[in-house]
């Protein structure tokens, strides 16, 4: 026998109304082959195998194997890294082990942020800095303007690559006493010199959800517009999880201190990496019990709601711009939708 489902006015979301949620960067399909990973000069090794290829990132950008994102990121045979490679072994960080996967083995290659593929003049290029040298020969595109056209296998080895070179970047000192750290296991642990303790990639949980109230044609969506965003920016609520918290009480507290509802039942849809610089972000869907807005003026400035012929509408006039596909506000919204609505 089946058990009728609670109405959503009363804040339950029936199961039947939540389907898979395509998410961009929820593509991990690498084997990381974590077993390798203490293997000695593991690095050094399979830059001399022809089966390697090696993505390269540059302050959180990656190579293109072309002029524009439509062509890709670069995937590079090491043997055409050879100078650039021996001046980066100075700086075990350059060198980053990503895993493995159909008969090929894949490494991140960091550039120095100096080696600046932007802002250096050719004509005043040190022909000896190889690291400047293939900065400048390279276009580079972030990870959000190539989500688009990569395959998932793709996509999940750019945000992996990404995201450990973010680390690296931002952990090059002991937490606890600020000393030097060397890097280990090709790029997954890094040891403080003086105390010996080991330090590992760090990610932050996020939560960030859609929440609704009402049923049927009058369904309406809550979006908010953070105070850092440009002009008619609207989004899903979000923010971080806090120390001994829940998912769900994070999401609960999150909405109530931005905007003033209150949320009832809140189930999960999903998650993908955001490695800007290291979050982990979590999606929910979740019944608000009240509708009086009232926006904290810190993180929200504006917050409205929204039916689904309101957002298409004001999406189509530009009253309201939505986040960009690479991210899982972009999903989340357009899941409740029902539908893809236009860009910008």
């Amino acid at each position: 026998m089946t058990t009728p489902a609670t109405p959503p006015s009363s804040g339950t979301l029936p199961v039947t109304a939540l389907r898979d949620l395509p998410l961009p960067l929820d593509g991990a399909v690498l084997d990381r082959a974590a077993h390798r990973r203490g293997e000695p000069d593991l690095v050094g090794r399979l830059r001399g195998e022809d089966t390697t290829r090696v993505v390269l990132v540059h302050r959180g950008r990656l190579a293109l194997a072309g002029p524009s994102p439509a062509d890709g990121v670069a995937l590079l045979d090491p043997a055409t890294l050879a100078e650039v490679g021996a001046a980066a072994d100075e700086d075990q960080a350059r060198w980053l082990f990503l895993g493995e996967g159909d008969g090929t083995t894949y490494l991140a290659l960091v550039l120095p942020d100096d080696a600046d593929a932007e802002e250096v003049d050719i004509e005043g290029v040190d022909a000896s800095d190889p690291f400047a040298v293939l900065a400048r020969e390279r276009s580079w595109s972030g990870l959000r303007e190539l989500v688009g056209g990569l395959d998932a296998p793709l996509a999940g080895l750019a945000t992996e690559a990404v995201a450990l070179a973010a680390w690296h970047a931002n952990h090059t000192r002991c937490p606890r006493c600020g000393g030097r750290t060397t890097v280990e296991n090709g790029g997954w642990t890094r040891r403080c010199v003086a105390q010996g303790v080991e330090l590992y990639p760090r990610t932050d949980p996020a939560v960030i959800m859609t929440v609704v109230h009402g049923e049927g044609d009058d369904e309406r969506l809550l979006l908010g517009h953070a105070a850092h965003w440009p002009e008619r920016r609207f989004s899903t609520l979000a923010g971080y999880v806090e120390p001994g918290e829940s998912l769900e009480s994070a999401v609960r507290r999150e909405v109530a201190e931005e905007a003033g509802v209150v949320v009832g039942e809140v189930a999960y849809r999903g998650s993908q990496p955001w490695p800007f610089p290291a979050s982990l972000m979590l999606g929910f869907a979740a019944r608000a019990l009240t509708t009086a807005l009232h926006v904290d003026g810190v993180e929200l400035t504006d917050a409205r709601w929204f039916t689904r012929p309101e957002l298409a509408a004001a999406v189509r006039a530009q009253e309201v711009l939505l986040p960009g596909r690479a991210s899982i506000a972009r999903s989340l919204v357009e899941d409740w939708f029902g539908d893809r609505l236009p860009d910008a």
